[in-house]
């Protein structure tokens, strides 16, 4: 607000500061219960301004064009380890996206936990849907901690070439909305494809390698190097798409005795 030059505008923006805060409030509230589905978009207004003038005053020219706006928006993307994208655990954040869209959700167009960095392809995929039951409902990356207990899981499927099949492998612990809420999250951002890709090609990079070290030692030369490369990739992230790639790949007998060779 103080990089708005319009009195009228900036007085109104003061006005709604206490109507955004509840809004707040009820957006975190709603995502700690699981019922962010069933939130009613007309108390998420913004009190004497339109949804559009909201979203262009405050994000657009109050957080993205202004010094102190901006510096807080490049904090925000800067928070994800190694610039990786939260939803897909594998692409470059490049945007911020908003978890409940900006402009159905105006009252949250600057709130910081509505702010998640994102890779262009899962803001793309995400888009401005929202969810309609609480399965349907995206992981979020800040209020949604799954990465303590293994949940990615794969096969290897032995064709021309090797693939590798990506599913959600849910812990027995786990609630039927979480396991429902994290498929549906895999399915709306292509985490099976995606991560198929990134496998076979892993795959088709360390060929040489395997072929040496079956030639050298046979298949068990094998298993001890891809458990091993799994064990330093499952250290730093549990459910990474290239560490459950060693892990299934060493855990097939298969693919340890040769299958790897299928050009």
């Amino acid at each position: 607000m103080r990089g708005t030059q319009n009195l009228q505008r900036r007085s109104l923006l003061q006005g709604a500061g206490d109507s955004v805060e509840a809004a707040g409030e009820r957006f975190r509230q709603a995502a700690q219960e699981g019922t962010l589905h069933d939130l009613d978009r007309s108390e998420f207004t913004v009190p004497g301004i339109s949804a559009s003038d909201a979203v262009r005053w405050a994000y657009e020219n109050g957080m993205v064009s202004t010094r102190d706006g901006r510096a807080v928006y490049d904090r925000i993307m800067a928070a994800p380890p190694d610039e990786t994208c939260p939803l897909c655990g594998h692409g470059s954040v490049r945007t911020l996206d908003h978890f409940l869209p900006k402009r159905m959700f105006p009252a949250l167009c600057v709130d910081p936990l509505n702010l998640v960095p994102a890779c262009a392809d899962c803001n793309h995929a995400k888009g401005d849907g929202l969810p309609s039951t609480a399965g349907t409902t995206p992981l979020h990356p800040y209020l949604d901690r799954i990465d303590h207990d293994p949940w990615l899981g794969a096969k290897v499927t032995v064709s021309s070439p090797i693939w590798l099949d990506f599913f959600v492998s849910p812990p027995v612990t786990w609630e039927q909305v979480l396991i429902d809420r994290t498929r549906y999250h895999f399915a709306l951002f292509g985490l099976a494809r995606l991560f198929a890709v990134q496998a076979n090609r892993t795959v088709s990079s360390i060929r040489k390698q395997l072929t040496e070290l079956l030639n050298a030692g046979g298949k068990d030369m094998v298993r001890t190097y891809l458990s091993a490369e799994a064990d330093t990739r499952l250290a730093h992230r549990l459910n990474g798409w290239e560490a459950v790639t060693y892990r299934t790949l060493a855990r097939d007998d298969a693919f340890c005795s040769g299958a790897f060779t299928a050009a």
